[in-house]
């Protein structure tokens, strides 16, 4: 998909403030470090809309990324290990709750995680959790450039396996260094939005 507008249109950080209107929504949910703001950047084909961060756990606010004035992106807070005290957490808890189960606008959820590792009890938390709410989600398995080809397959393997995937959510390989897998996360996203 060729990107000919994007702007951050708002943080939300309470319900109230997600923004109005028909157009449908993708969230983007994964660890903290796992690479969204990059991914973001390399989708969008802009370097910096999304603010990487040294420091994980940095987003602490739904950010709604309003694309080719149709569609959003809404990156949420990363899950793991954001230093921040538990009664923030369970403050952005019930937030991000509201958003997954009661935000019409959303047509699925494309969910990180690092390709290097095994998903995380975290990762395997999140999916079972959108799976619950029957939600369609996409698996984008970042940093794929720090893998040996060879062995790409042996890592999907173990992702699938470990999520107890559903056949029909896709396991997509991802390198924003590289851009591998950028034509088929668009494929993938294009799918759940229109």
């Amino acid at each position: 998909m060729k990107i000919t507008s994007a702007e951050l249109t708002i943080s939300a950080a309470k319900d109230h403030q997600f923004p109005g209107g028909p157009f449908p929504e993708v969230a983007l949910s994964g660890r903290s470090n796992v690479g969204k703001s990059s991914f973001i950047n390399t989708l969008l084909a802009r370097k910096g809309l999304a603010r990487t961060s040294q420091k994980p756990g940095k987003t602490q606010t739904l950010n709604f990324y309003f694309l080719n004035d149709r569609f959003h992106f809404v990156d949420v807070p990363g899950y793991g290990y954001a230093k921040v005290s538990k009664k923030e957490r369970e403050a952005w808890g019930r937030v991000m709750e509201s958003y997954f189960t009661h935000r019409e606008q959303l047509k699925g959820v494309v969910q990180l995680v690092d390709a290097r590792h095994k998903p995380t009890e975290d990762d395997i938390m999140m999916y079972d959790w959108l799976k619950y709410h029957e939600l369609p989600v996409i698996i984008v398995a970042t940093k794929v450039d720090k893998i040996p080809k060879g062995k790409w397959d042996k890592h999907i393997s173990q992702i699938k396996k470990e999520l107890e995937l559903h056949d029909e959510d896709p396991v997509i390989l991802f390198s924003s260094e590289t851009a591998h897998g950028k034509d088929r996360a668009w494929k993938e996203i294009t799918r759940l939005l229109f």
